[in-house]
């Protein structure tokens, strides 16, 4: 992972992720503005069946000021575009999603989220996760524990498949590897307590941070589908690879989060995903 001590040194994570919660809670009180008066007629598509509206981009535009000011220093990898800059992945990254959970957000299923993690390089520093349906901020700093609504969180005591209910996703486009991913699927349904897809990584993933779920895998992500859950995972006490085993979860677009029963987990995905 590429680390600049200094620049992490300097900064003071606990007060940026109370900040970044404030925020996030403001942005999810706009998205749930504009869902009781969302027309489908504003969607858009990005690619095949990759959907975005008016608030995905609005969100967004509204997240990437309000972060500029907390921290002037920081670029920006984000979902829509907005800053219109190239962002360099070695530096110090605001790394948002403003609307994860777009399909779900449009056919006004109550299961969406802001996501927004800080980076250094591949290093997340901070991350939060706001769900404003139910009123939920999962917030995490490295080296700070995660919370959620301020109270420390932690992952599933579960060390076992076969104690685990697991949640996944499924990609909406590189579908050659789909034959390889109904395999890890027929299997771990018969070794665990089932599957769900919710349809928002980040909320996947901070589920798997408060022991809702024992796992989260996927592959198909983006940075900032993941950037603040896996550090929310990370800090809960659970365990993040990439398929490989390794680390390079945050940019390659794979990766598998749970509690102890990961490593389990990551050798029932390798039996299939060569």
């Amino acid at each position: 992972m590429t680390t600049n001590v200094s620049a992490q040194s300097s900064l003071d994570l606990a007060a940026i992720t109370r900040d970044i919660c404030t925020i996030a809670t403001d942005a999810g009180a706009f998205l749930l503005q504009e869902r009781s008066k969302f027309q489908r007629e504003a969607i858009e598509y990005k690619g095949l069946n990759n959907l975005v509206s008016y608030v995905d981009k609005e969100t967004e535009k509204q997240l990437v000021v309000r972060l500029s000011q907390l921290l002037p220093q920081a670029g920006f990898i984000t979902e829509e575009g907005t800053t219109g800059q190239e962002a360099d992945p070695t530096a110090l990254n605001w790394i948002i999603d403003p609307l994860d959970g777009t399909a779900n957000f449009i056919h006004d299923l109550p299961v969406f989220s802001v996501s927004i993690g800080l980076a250094q390089g591949s290093t997340p520093l901070a991350g939060v996760v706001y769900d404003p349906n139910r009123d939920e901020c999962f917030s995490a700093w490295k080296g700070g524990g995660a919370y959620c609504n301020g109270t420390k969180i932690s992952v599933s005591p579960a060390t076992q498949l076969g104690e685990s209910l697991i949640a996944t996703g499924f990609p909406y486009y590189t579908f050659d590897k789909m034959p390889k991913y109904l395999q890890i699927l027929e299997s771990l349904m018969k070794q665990t307590h089932g599957l769900r897809r919710l349809g928002s990584a980040a909320i996947d993933l901070a589920y798997v941070a408060c022991g809702r779920f024992e796992a989260f895998y996927e592959y198909n992500l983006h940075s900032w589908d993941m950037a603040a859950g896996v550090l929310l995972v990370h800090e809960a006490g659970g365990i993040v690879t990439d398929f490989e085993g390794g680390d390079a979860f945050l940019f390659r677009g794979d990766v598998i989060a749970g509690s102890g029963m990961q490593p389990e987990l990551l050798k029932a995905i390798q039996e299939y995903w060569h």
